[in-house]
């Protein structure tokens, strides 16, 4: 029977995918004008963004846009360029629910996509890694993105005092 109900109807995630196939298409159009932005006016779009949320938009409503100024950012700082399937993992986070990516698919620069949009609420957002090389590597590379568009990055290692945690904890991006 839930043969037949998926054959139908598809499954959850099938209809997920699909509508956040709709978000790709609107995240690549908004892209298309972003190339024409020089750096300054690129990185003044973090300021733009986080006055429309200080003004009551929601993060969903910028989501497209804000993802192509990722996408946008990334290339111009690291040579990355989301893949559209990234995007959709980056909606998959920024919803609260969980992306499972295999080693080499882009679970760091996916991160990025998320990690931009939550903090433009003013509130810090983490990243947790599995292990302080990891945090180390990806507060760096990543960051590169991040710092471009304004934020500021913090990493907590365990070689950290409480006093440098403090001031860590303290940015817009945390790993």
């Amino acid at each position: 029977m839930l043969k037949f109900v998926n054959k139908l109807f598809g499954s959850a995630s099938s209809r997920h995918i699909k509508s956040y196939s709709k978000i790709v298409e609107n995240i690549s159009y908004f892209e298309r004008n972003l190339k024409l932005l020089s750096d300054a006016e690129l990185k003044n779009k973090t300021i733009e963004f986080k006055e429309k949320v200080a003004n009551g938009s929601s993060l969903d409503e910028i989501l497209p846009e804000a993802f192509a100024v990722v996408r946008e950012a990334s290339i111009r700082t690291t040579s990355l360029r989301h893949f559209d399937v990234q995007l959709i993992g980056g909606i998959v986070l920024h919803k609260g629910m969980i992306a499972e990516m295999k080693t080499g698919e882009g679970k760091t620069l996916v991160a990025t996509l998320s990690a931009y949009l939550n903090s433009l609420n003013g509130k810090p957002v983490h990243i947790i890694t599995v292990n302080d090389y990891l945090a180390e590597r990806d507060s760096k590379w990543m960051g590169e993105i991040y710092k471009f568009l304004g934020l500021t990055v913090g990493c907590i290692n365990s070689n950290k005092d409480h006093e440098k945690r403090i001031q860590e904890y303290s940015c817009d991006i945390v790993y």
